[in-house]
């Protein structure tokens, strides 16, 4: 288990706990009342912790090497029942980028999300979460092929933000985003879409157009990432907690602001500490605000979702 910087109290406490359990299986000494109040501290400091968390330290647990990514979810959720589709039909297969058809109960459902890497290698493979043009493309088409088939969308958003290099350019990196955001706006099937981990820039808006946009609690939706905003303001990374507090990027500050529909729990420390109920709590979200959307016809789904984001920016003096 990896711990950042503001969890070093609880790694001492549960080292604490690790040493007490080993004295009291190693030795005849009663130590049970002494790990019940190591216990109790533990959980006390949690509590506290996690309850005061500033932006950047919700940015710094939405990119916890431990957390899980959009296959993981999508294993759980799915189990055997997805079927990952490939390629854009134009360009390649963008390894950033996964879709494919898969059940939840009785349910078809196309799910499309960035995938990031375990470690250095599967890293450099999903090109650690940042999709090219053929990507969203890619996306783009899966979601056309659910909306010919009447079969709802998901999408799981987890990115630093579209690739941004040259090549990425060259092949119409804005023109794809672009597209996808038109396209979404006036798809005939319901969209859900779930924040997972980092929601940055137009990578993440060019699959993020949803009816009904979840985030996790420990996520961050923006038009930059904090060190980016930084590096602009202030021509230093030093500033970049100071930049998350003033992007209001939470999943908090997006609610208040009407930007996402609901703020999905996470198990006390983040996702990564308990996966098996963070699964359990998004699927039920997902199935929760597809039955919102169920009986809707393709006119009246469209005309919601064009509503909703005309809304958005408003402001009533």
């Amino acid at each position: 288990m990896e711990y950042l910087e503001f969890e070093l109290p609880i790694k001492e406490l549960e080292d604490q706990l690790d040493k007490c359990q080993v004295i009291g299986e190693e030795s005849d000494v009663d130590v049970t009342e002494t790990c019940k109040q190591i216990e109790k501290k533990l959980i006390a400091t949690k509590k506290e912790i996690y309850k005061n968390l500033t932006p950047w330290q919700r940015v710094q647990l939405s990119r916890h090497p431990n957390r899980p990514y959009t296959l993981d979810y999508i294993k759980s959720i799915c189990g055997d029942s997805f079927l990952e589709l490939h390629g854009d039909r134009n360009f390649k297969d963008d390894k950033a980028m996964i879709g494919g058809l898969g059940k939840i109960g009785d349910q078809s459902f196309m799910i499309i999300g960035q995938q990031k890497g375990y470690n250095t290698k599967t890293g450099q493979y999903r090109n650690f979460g940042m999709a090219n043009p053929e990507g969203y493309r890619k996306a783009l088409r899966l979601m056309k092929s659910a909306e010919k088939f009447g079969i709802p969308v998901i999408t799981l958003l987890d990115t630093p933000g579209a690739y941004p290099g040259l090549e990425a350019e060259e092949r119409g990196q804005g023109e794809a985003i672009a597209r996808n955001i038109l396209e979404m706006t006036r798809l005939k099937v319901p969209i859900i879409t779930v924040v997972i981990g980092e929601g940055a820039s137009g990578g993440a808006l060019g699959i993020g157009v949803g009816d009904k946009v979840l985030m996790l609690e420990n996520t961050w939706y923006s038009v930059i990432s904090p060190e980016s905003c930084s590096s602009i303001l202030w021509r230093s990374w030093e500033f970049k907690e100071q930049a998350a507090e003033a992007l209001k990027l939470t999943a908090s500050d997006m609610k208040r602001m009407k930007l996402v529909d609901e703020i999905v729990k996470e198990p006390l420390g983040g996702a990564h500490t308990d996966r098996e109920k963070t699964f359990s709590i998004v699927r039920e979200a997902i199935l929760k605000s597809f039955d919102e959307f169920k009986n809707l016809s393709p006119k009246e789904l469209v005309d919601m979702r064009m509503d909703k984001y005309s809304q958005m920016g408003v402001f009533k003096g």
